[in-house]
């Protein structure tokens, strides 16, 4: 295997690859990517048997082969070459010579013939996403996913669905609920659940939001195409939670705020807070206002917002991470907040479509 590339094309896609591979594996192959070398190209394919990334580049090919080489040390070696091309050479042992502008490393590869197969996905329902659609309804909904190990796998996925040409994408993980809604022509009806990690990875790639992406849904397997990329999901099995139970039929009190004025004291009241999971904040509603407090053993913070309060007065206990979070995620400048007491969860709505909906769960006040 003899073949010459391009560093900075080479080194850019080795960082994309290097994202989903396997870190502390009992299988050593899969902390590698596998190059293929033949006429023309180069492929670099990273698998973690759940996720796969492929990618062809133009390499200068004198010999063709294949090797796995370990992915952070390619990444590493390619950072500081300072050469415009690179050369990489396979003997029959495995030994991988890289080699440029004077610089020579030899590293030890593996044996492609070790490396696994990457599942067979023929066919499925077709679907063209917008760049930028698919960007705003992971990022709106993603950071809802559980991520706690030995978590029931749906709950560490998005649900994502089209319905009577609605695309829906719903996140849950027991705490904090989180859909977007989407009108989508021409779309037939579907419904499945992709690992939420992985669904953040395929966006990192999309460089252009106007580009359309094509995917295509199967029955255990998603796939898309990026810029180049070809990327493989295994989809998570099982039914999804039935969300719609959690969701307070109705509300008792409710506000509208400056989603920008709201982040911004929550920003100062955490100043004081070490553990969002466990120290709440305290939100004292009257007719007039809204008094967010906390107190911990750094100390003590207050801030005052004023609100038109529809209902009565009550108390409330918020997580400040939860629900900074789902403001961040809300496009609109204004956003309706309601209440159906302190136990129920806490809803936010815009004030006049039903494009998203954000429900966090109320904290127990000491």
């Amino acid at each position: 295997m003899n073949f010459t590339v391009d560093r900075n094309e080479f080194l850019d896609v080795v960082s994309r690859l290097s994202r989903i591979v396997s870190n502390k594996t009992s299988y050593p192959v899969l902390e590698g990517i596998l190059l293929s070398a033949e006429q023309g190209k180069l492929t670099l394919i990273a698998y973690n048997l759940e996720m796969s990334m492929k990618k062809s580049i133009y390499a200068r090919v004198e010999e063709e082969g294949d090797i796995v080489l370990s992915a952070r040390i390619l990444g590493d070696i390619f950072k500081r070459l300072s050469g415009k091309t690179v050369q990489i050479s396979c003997d029959d042992k495995n030994i991988c010579k890289i080699s440029c502008n004077g610089a020579v490393f030899d590293i030890p590869g593996m044996a492609a013939i070790d490396y696994p197969e990457l599942p067979n996905f023929f066919d499925g329902q077709k679907i063209n996403l917008l760049g930028e659609n698919l960007i705003e309804m992971t990022e709106g909904t993603s950071f809802a996913v559980a991520n706690v190990e030995g978590t029931r796998p749906v709950l560490m996925g998005i649900n994502i669905s089209a319905e009577n040409g609605v695309l829906k994408f719903v996140a849950i993980d027991g705490y904090r609920l989180a859909i977007r809604k989407m009108k989508i022509d021409n779309i037939e009806d579907f419904s499945f659940i992709i690992n939420g990690a992985m669904l953040n990875e395929v966006i990192r790639l999309i460089s252009d939001r106007n580009e359309n992406i094509p995917v295509s849904v199967g029955s255990k397997m998603i796939s898309f195409f990026i810029d180049g990329y070809s990327i493989m999901c295994r989809l998570i099995e099982g039914d999804f939670v039935n969300y719609q139970r959690t969701i307070p039929a109705g509300y008792k009190q409710k506000v509208t705020v400056m989603v920008s004025d709201i982040l911004g004291i929550l920003d100062r009241i955490s100043l004081l807070i070490s553990d969002s999971f466990s120290t709440p904040v305290r939100c004292i509603v009257n007719e007039e206002n809204i008094n967010f407090s906390c107190a911990t053993a750094v100390g003590k913070a207050t801030e005052i917002y004023e609100v038109d309060l529809e209902g009565e007065p009550f108390e409330i206990g918020l997580s400040s991470r939860y629900l900074t979070e789902a403001l961040k995620a809300v496009d609109d400048d204004m956003v309706q907040i309601k209440f159906d007491s302190s136990k129920q969860g806490v809803v936010i709505e815009p004030l006049q479509s039903d494009d998203y909906m954000y429900m966090i769960m109320p904290m127990r006040l000491k």
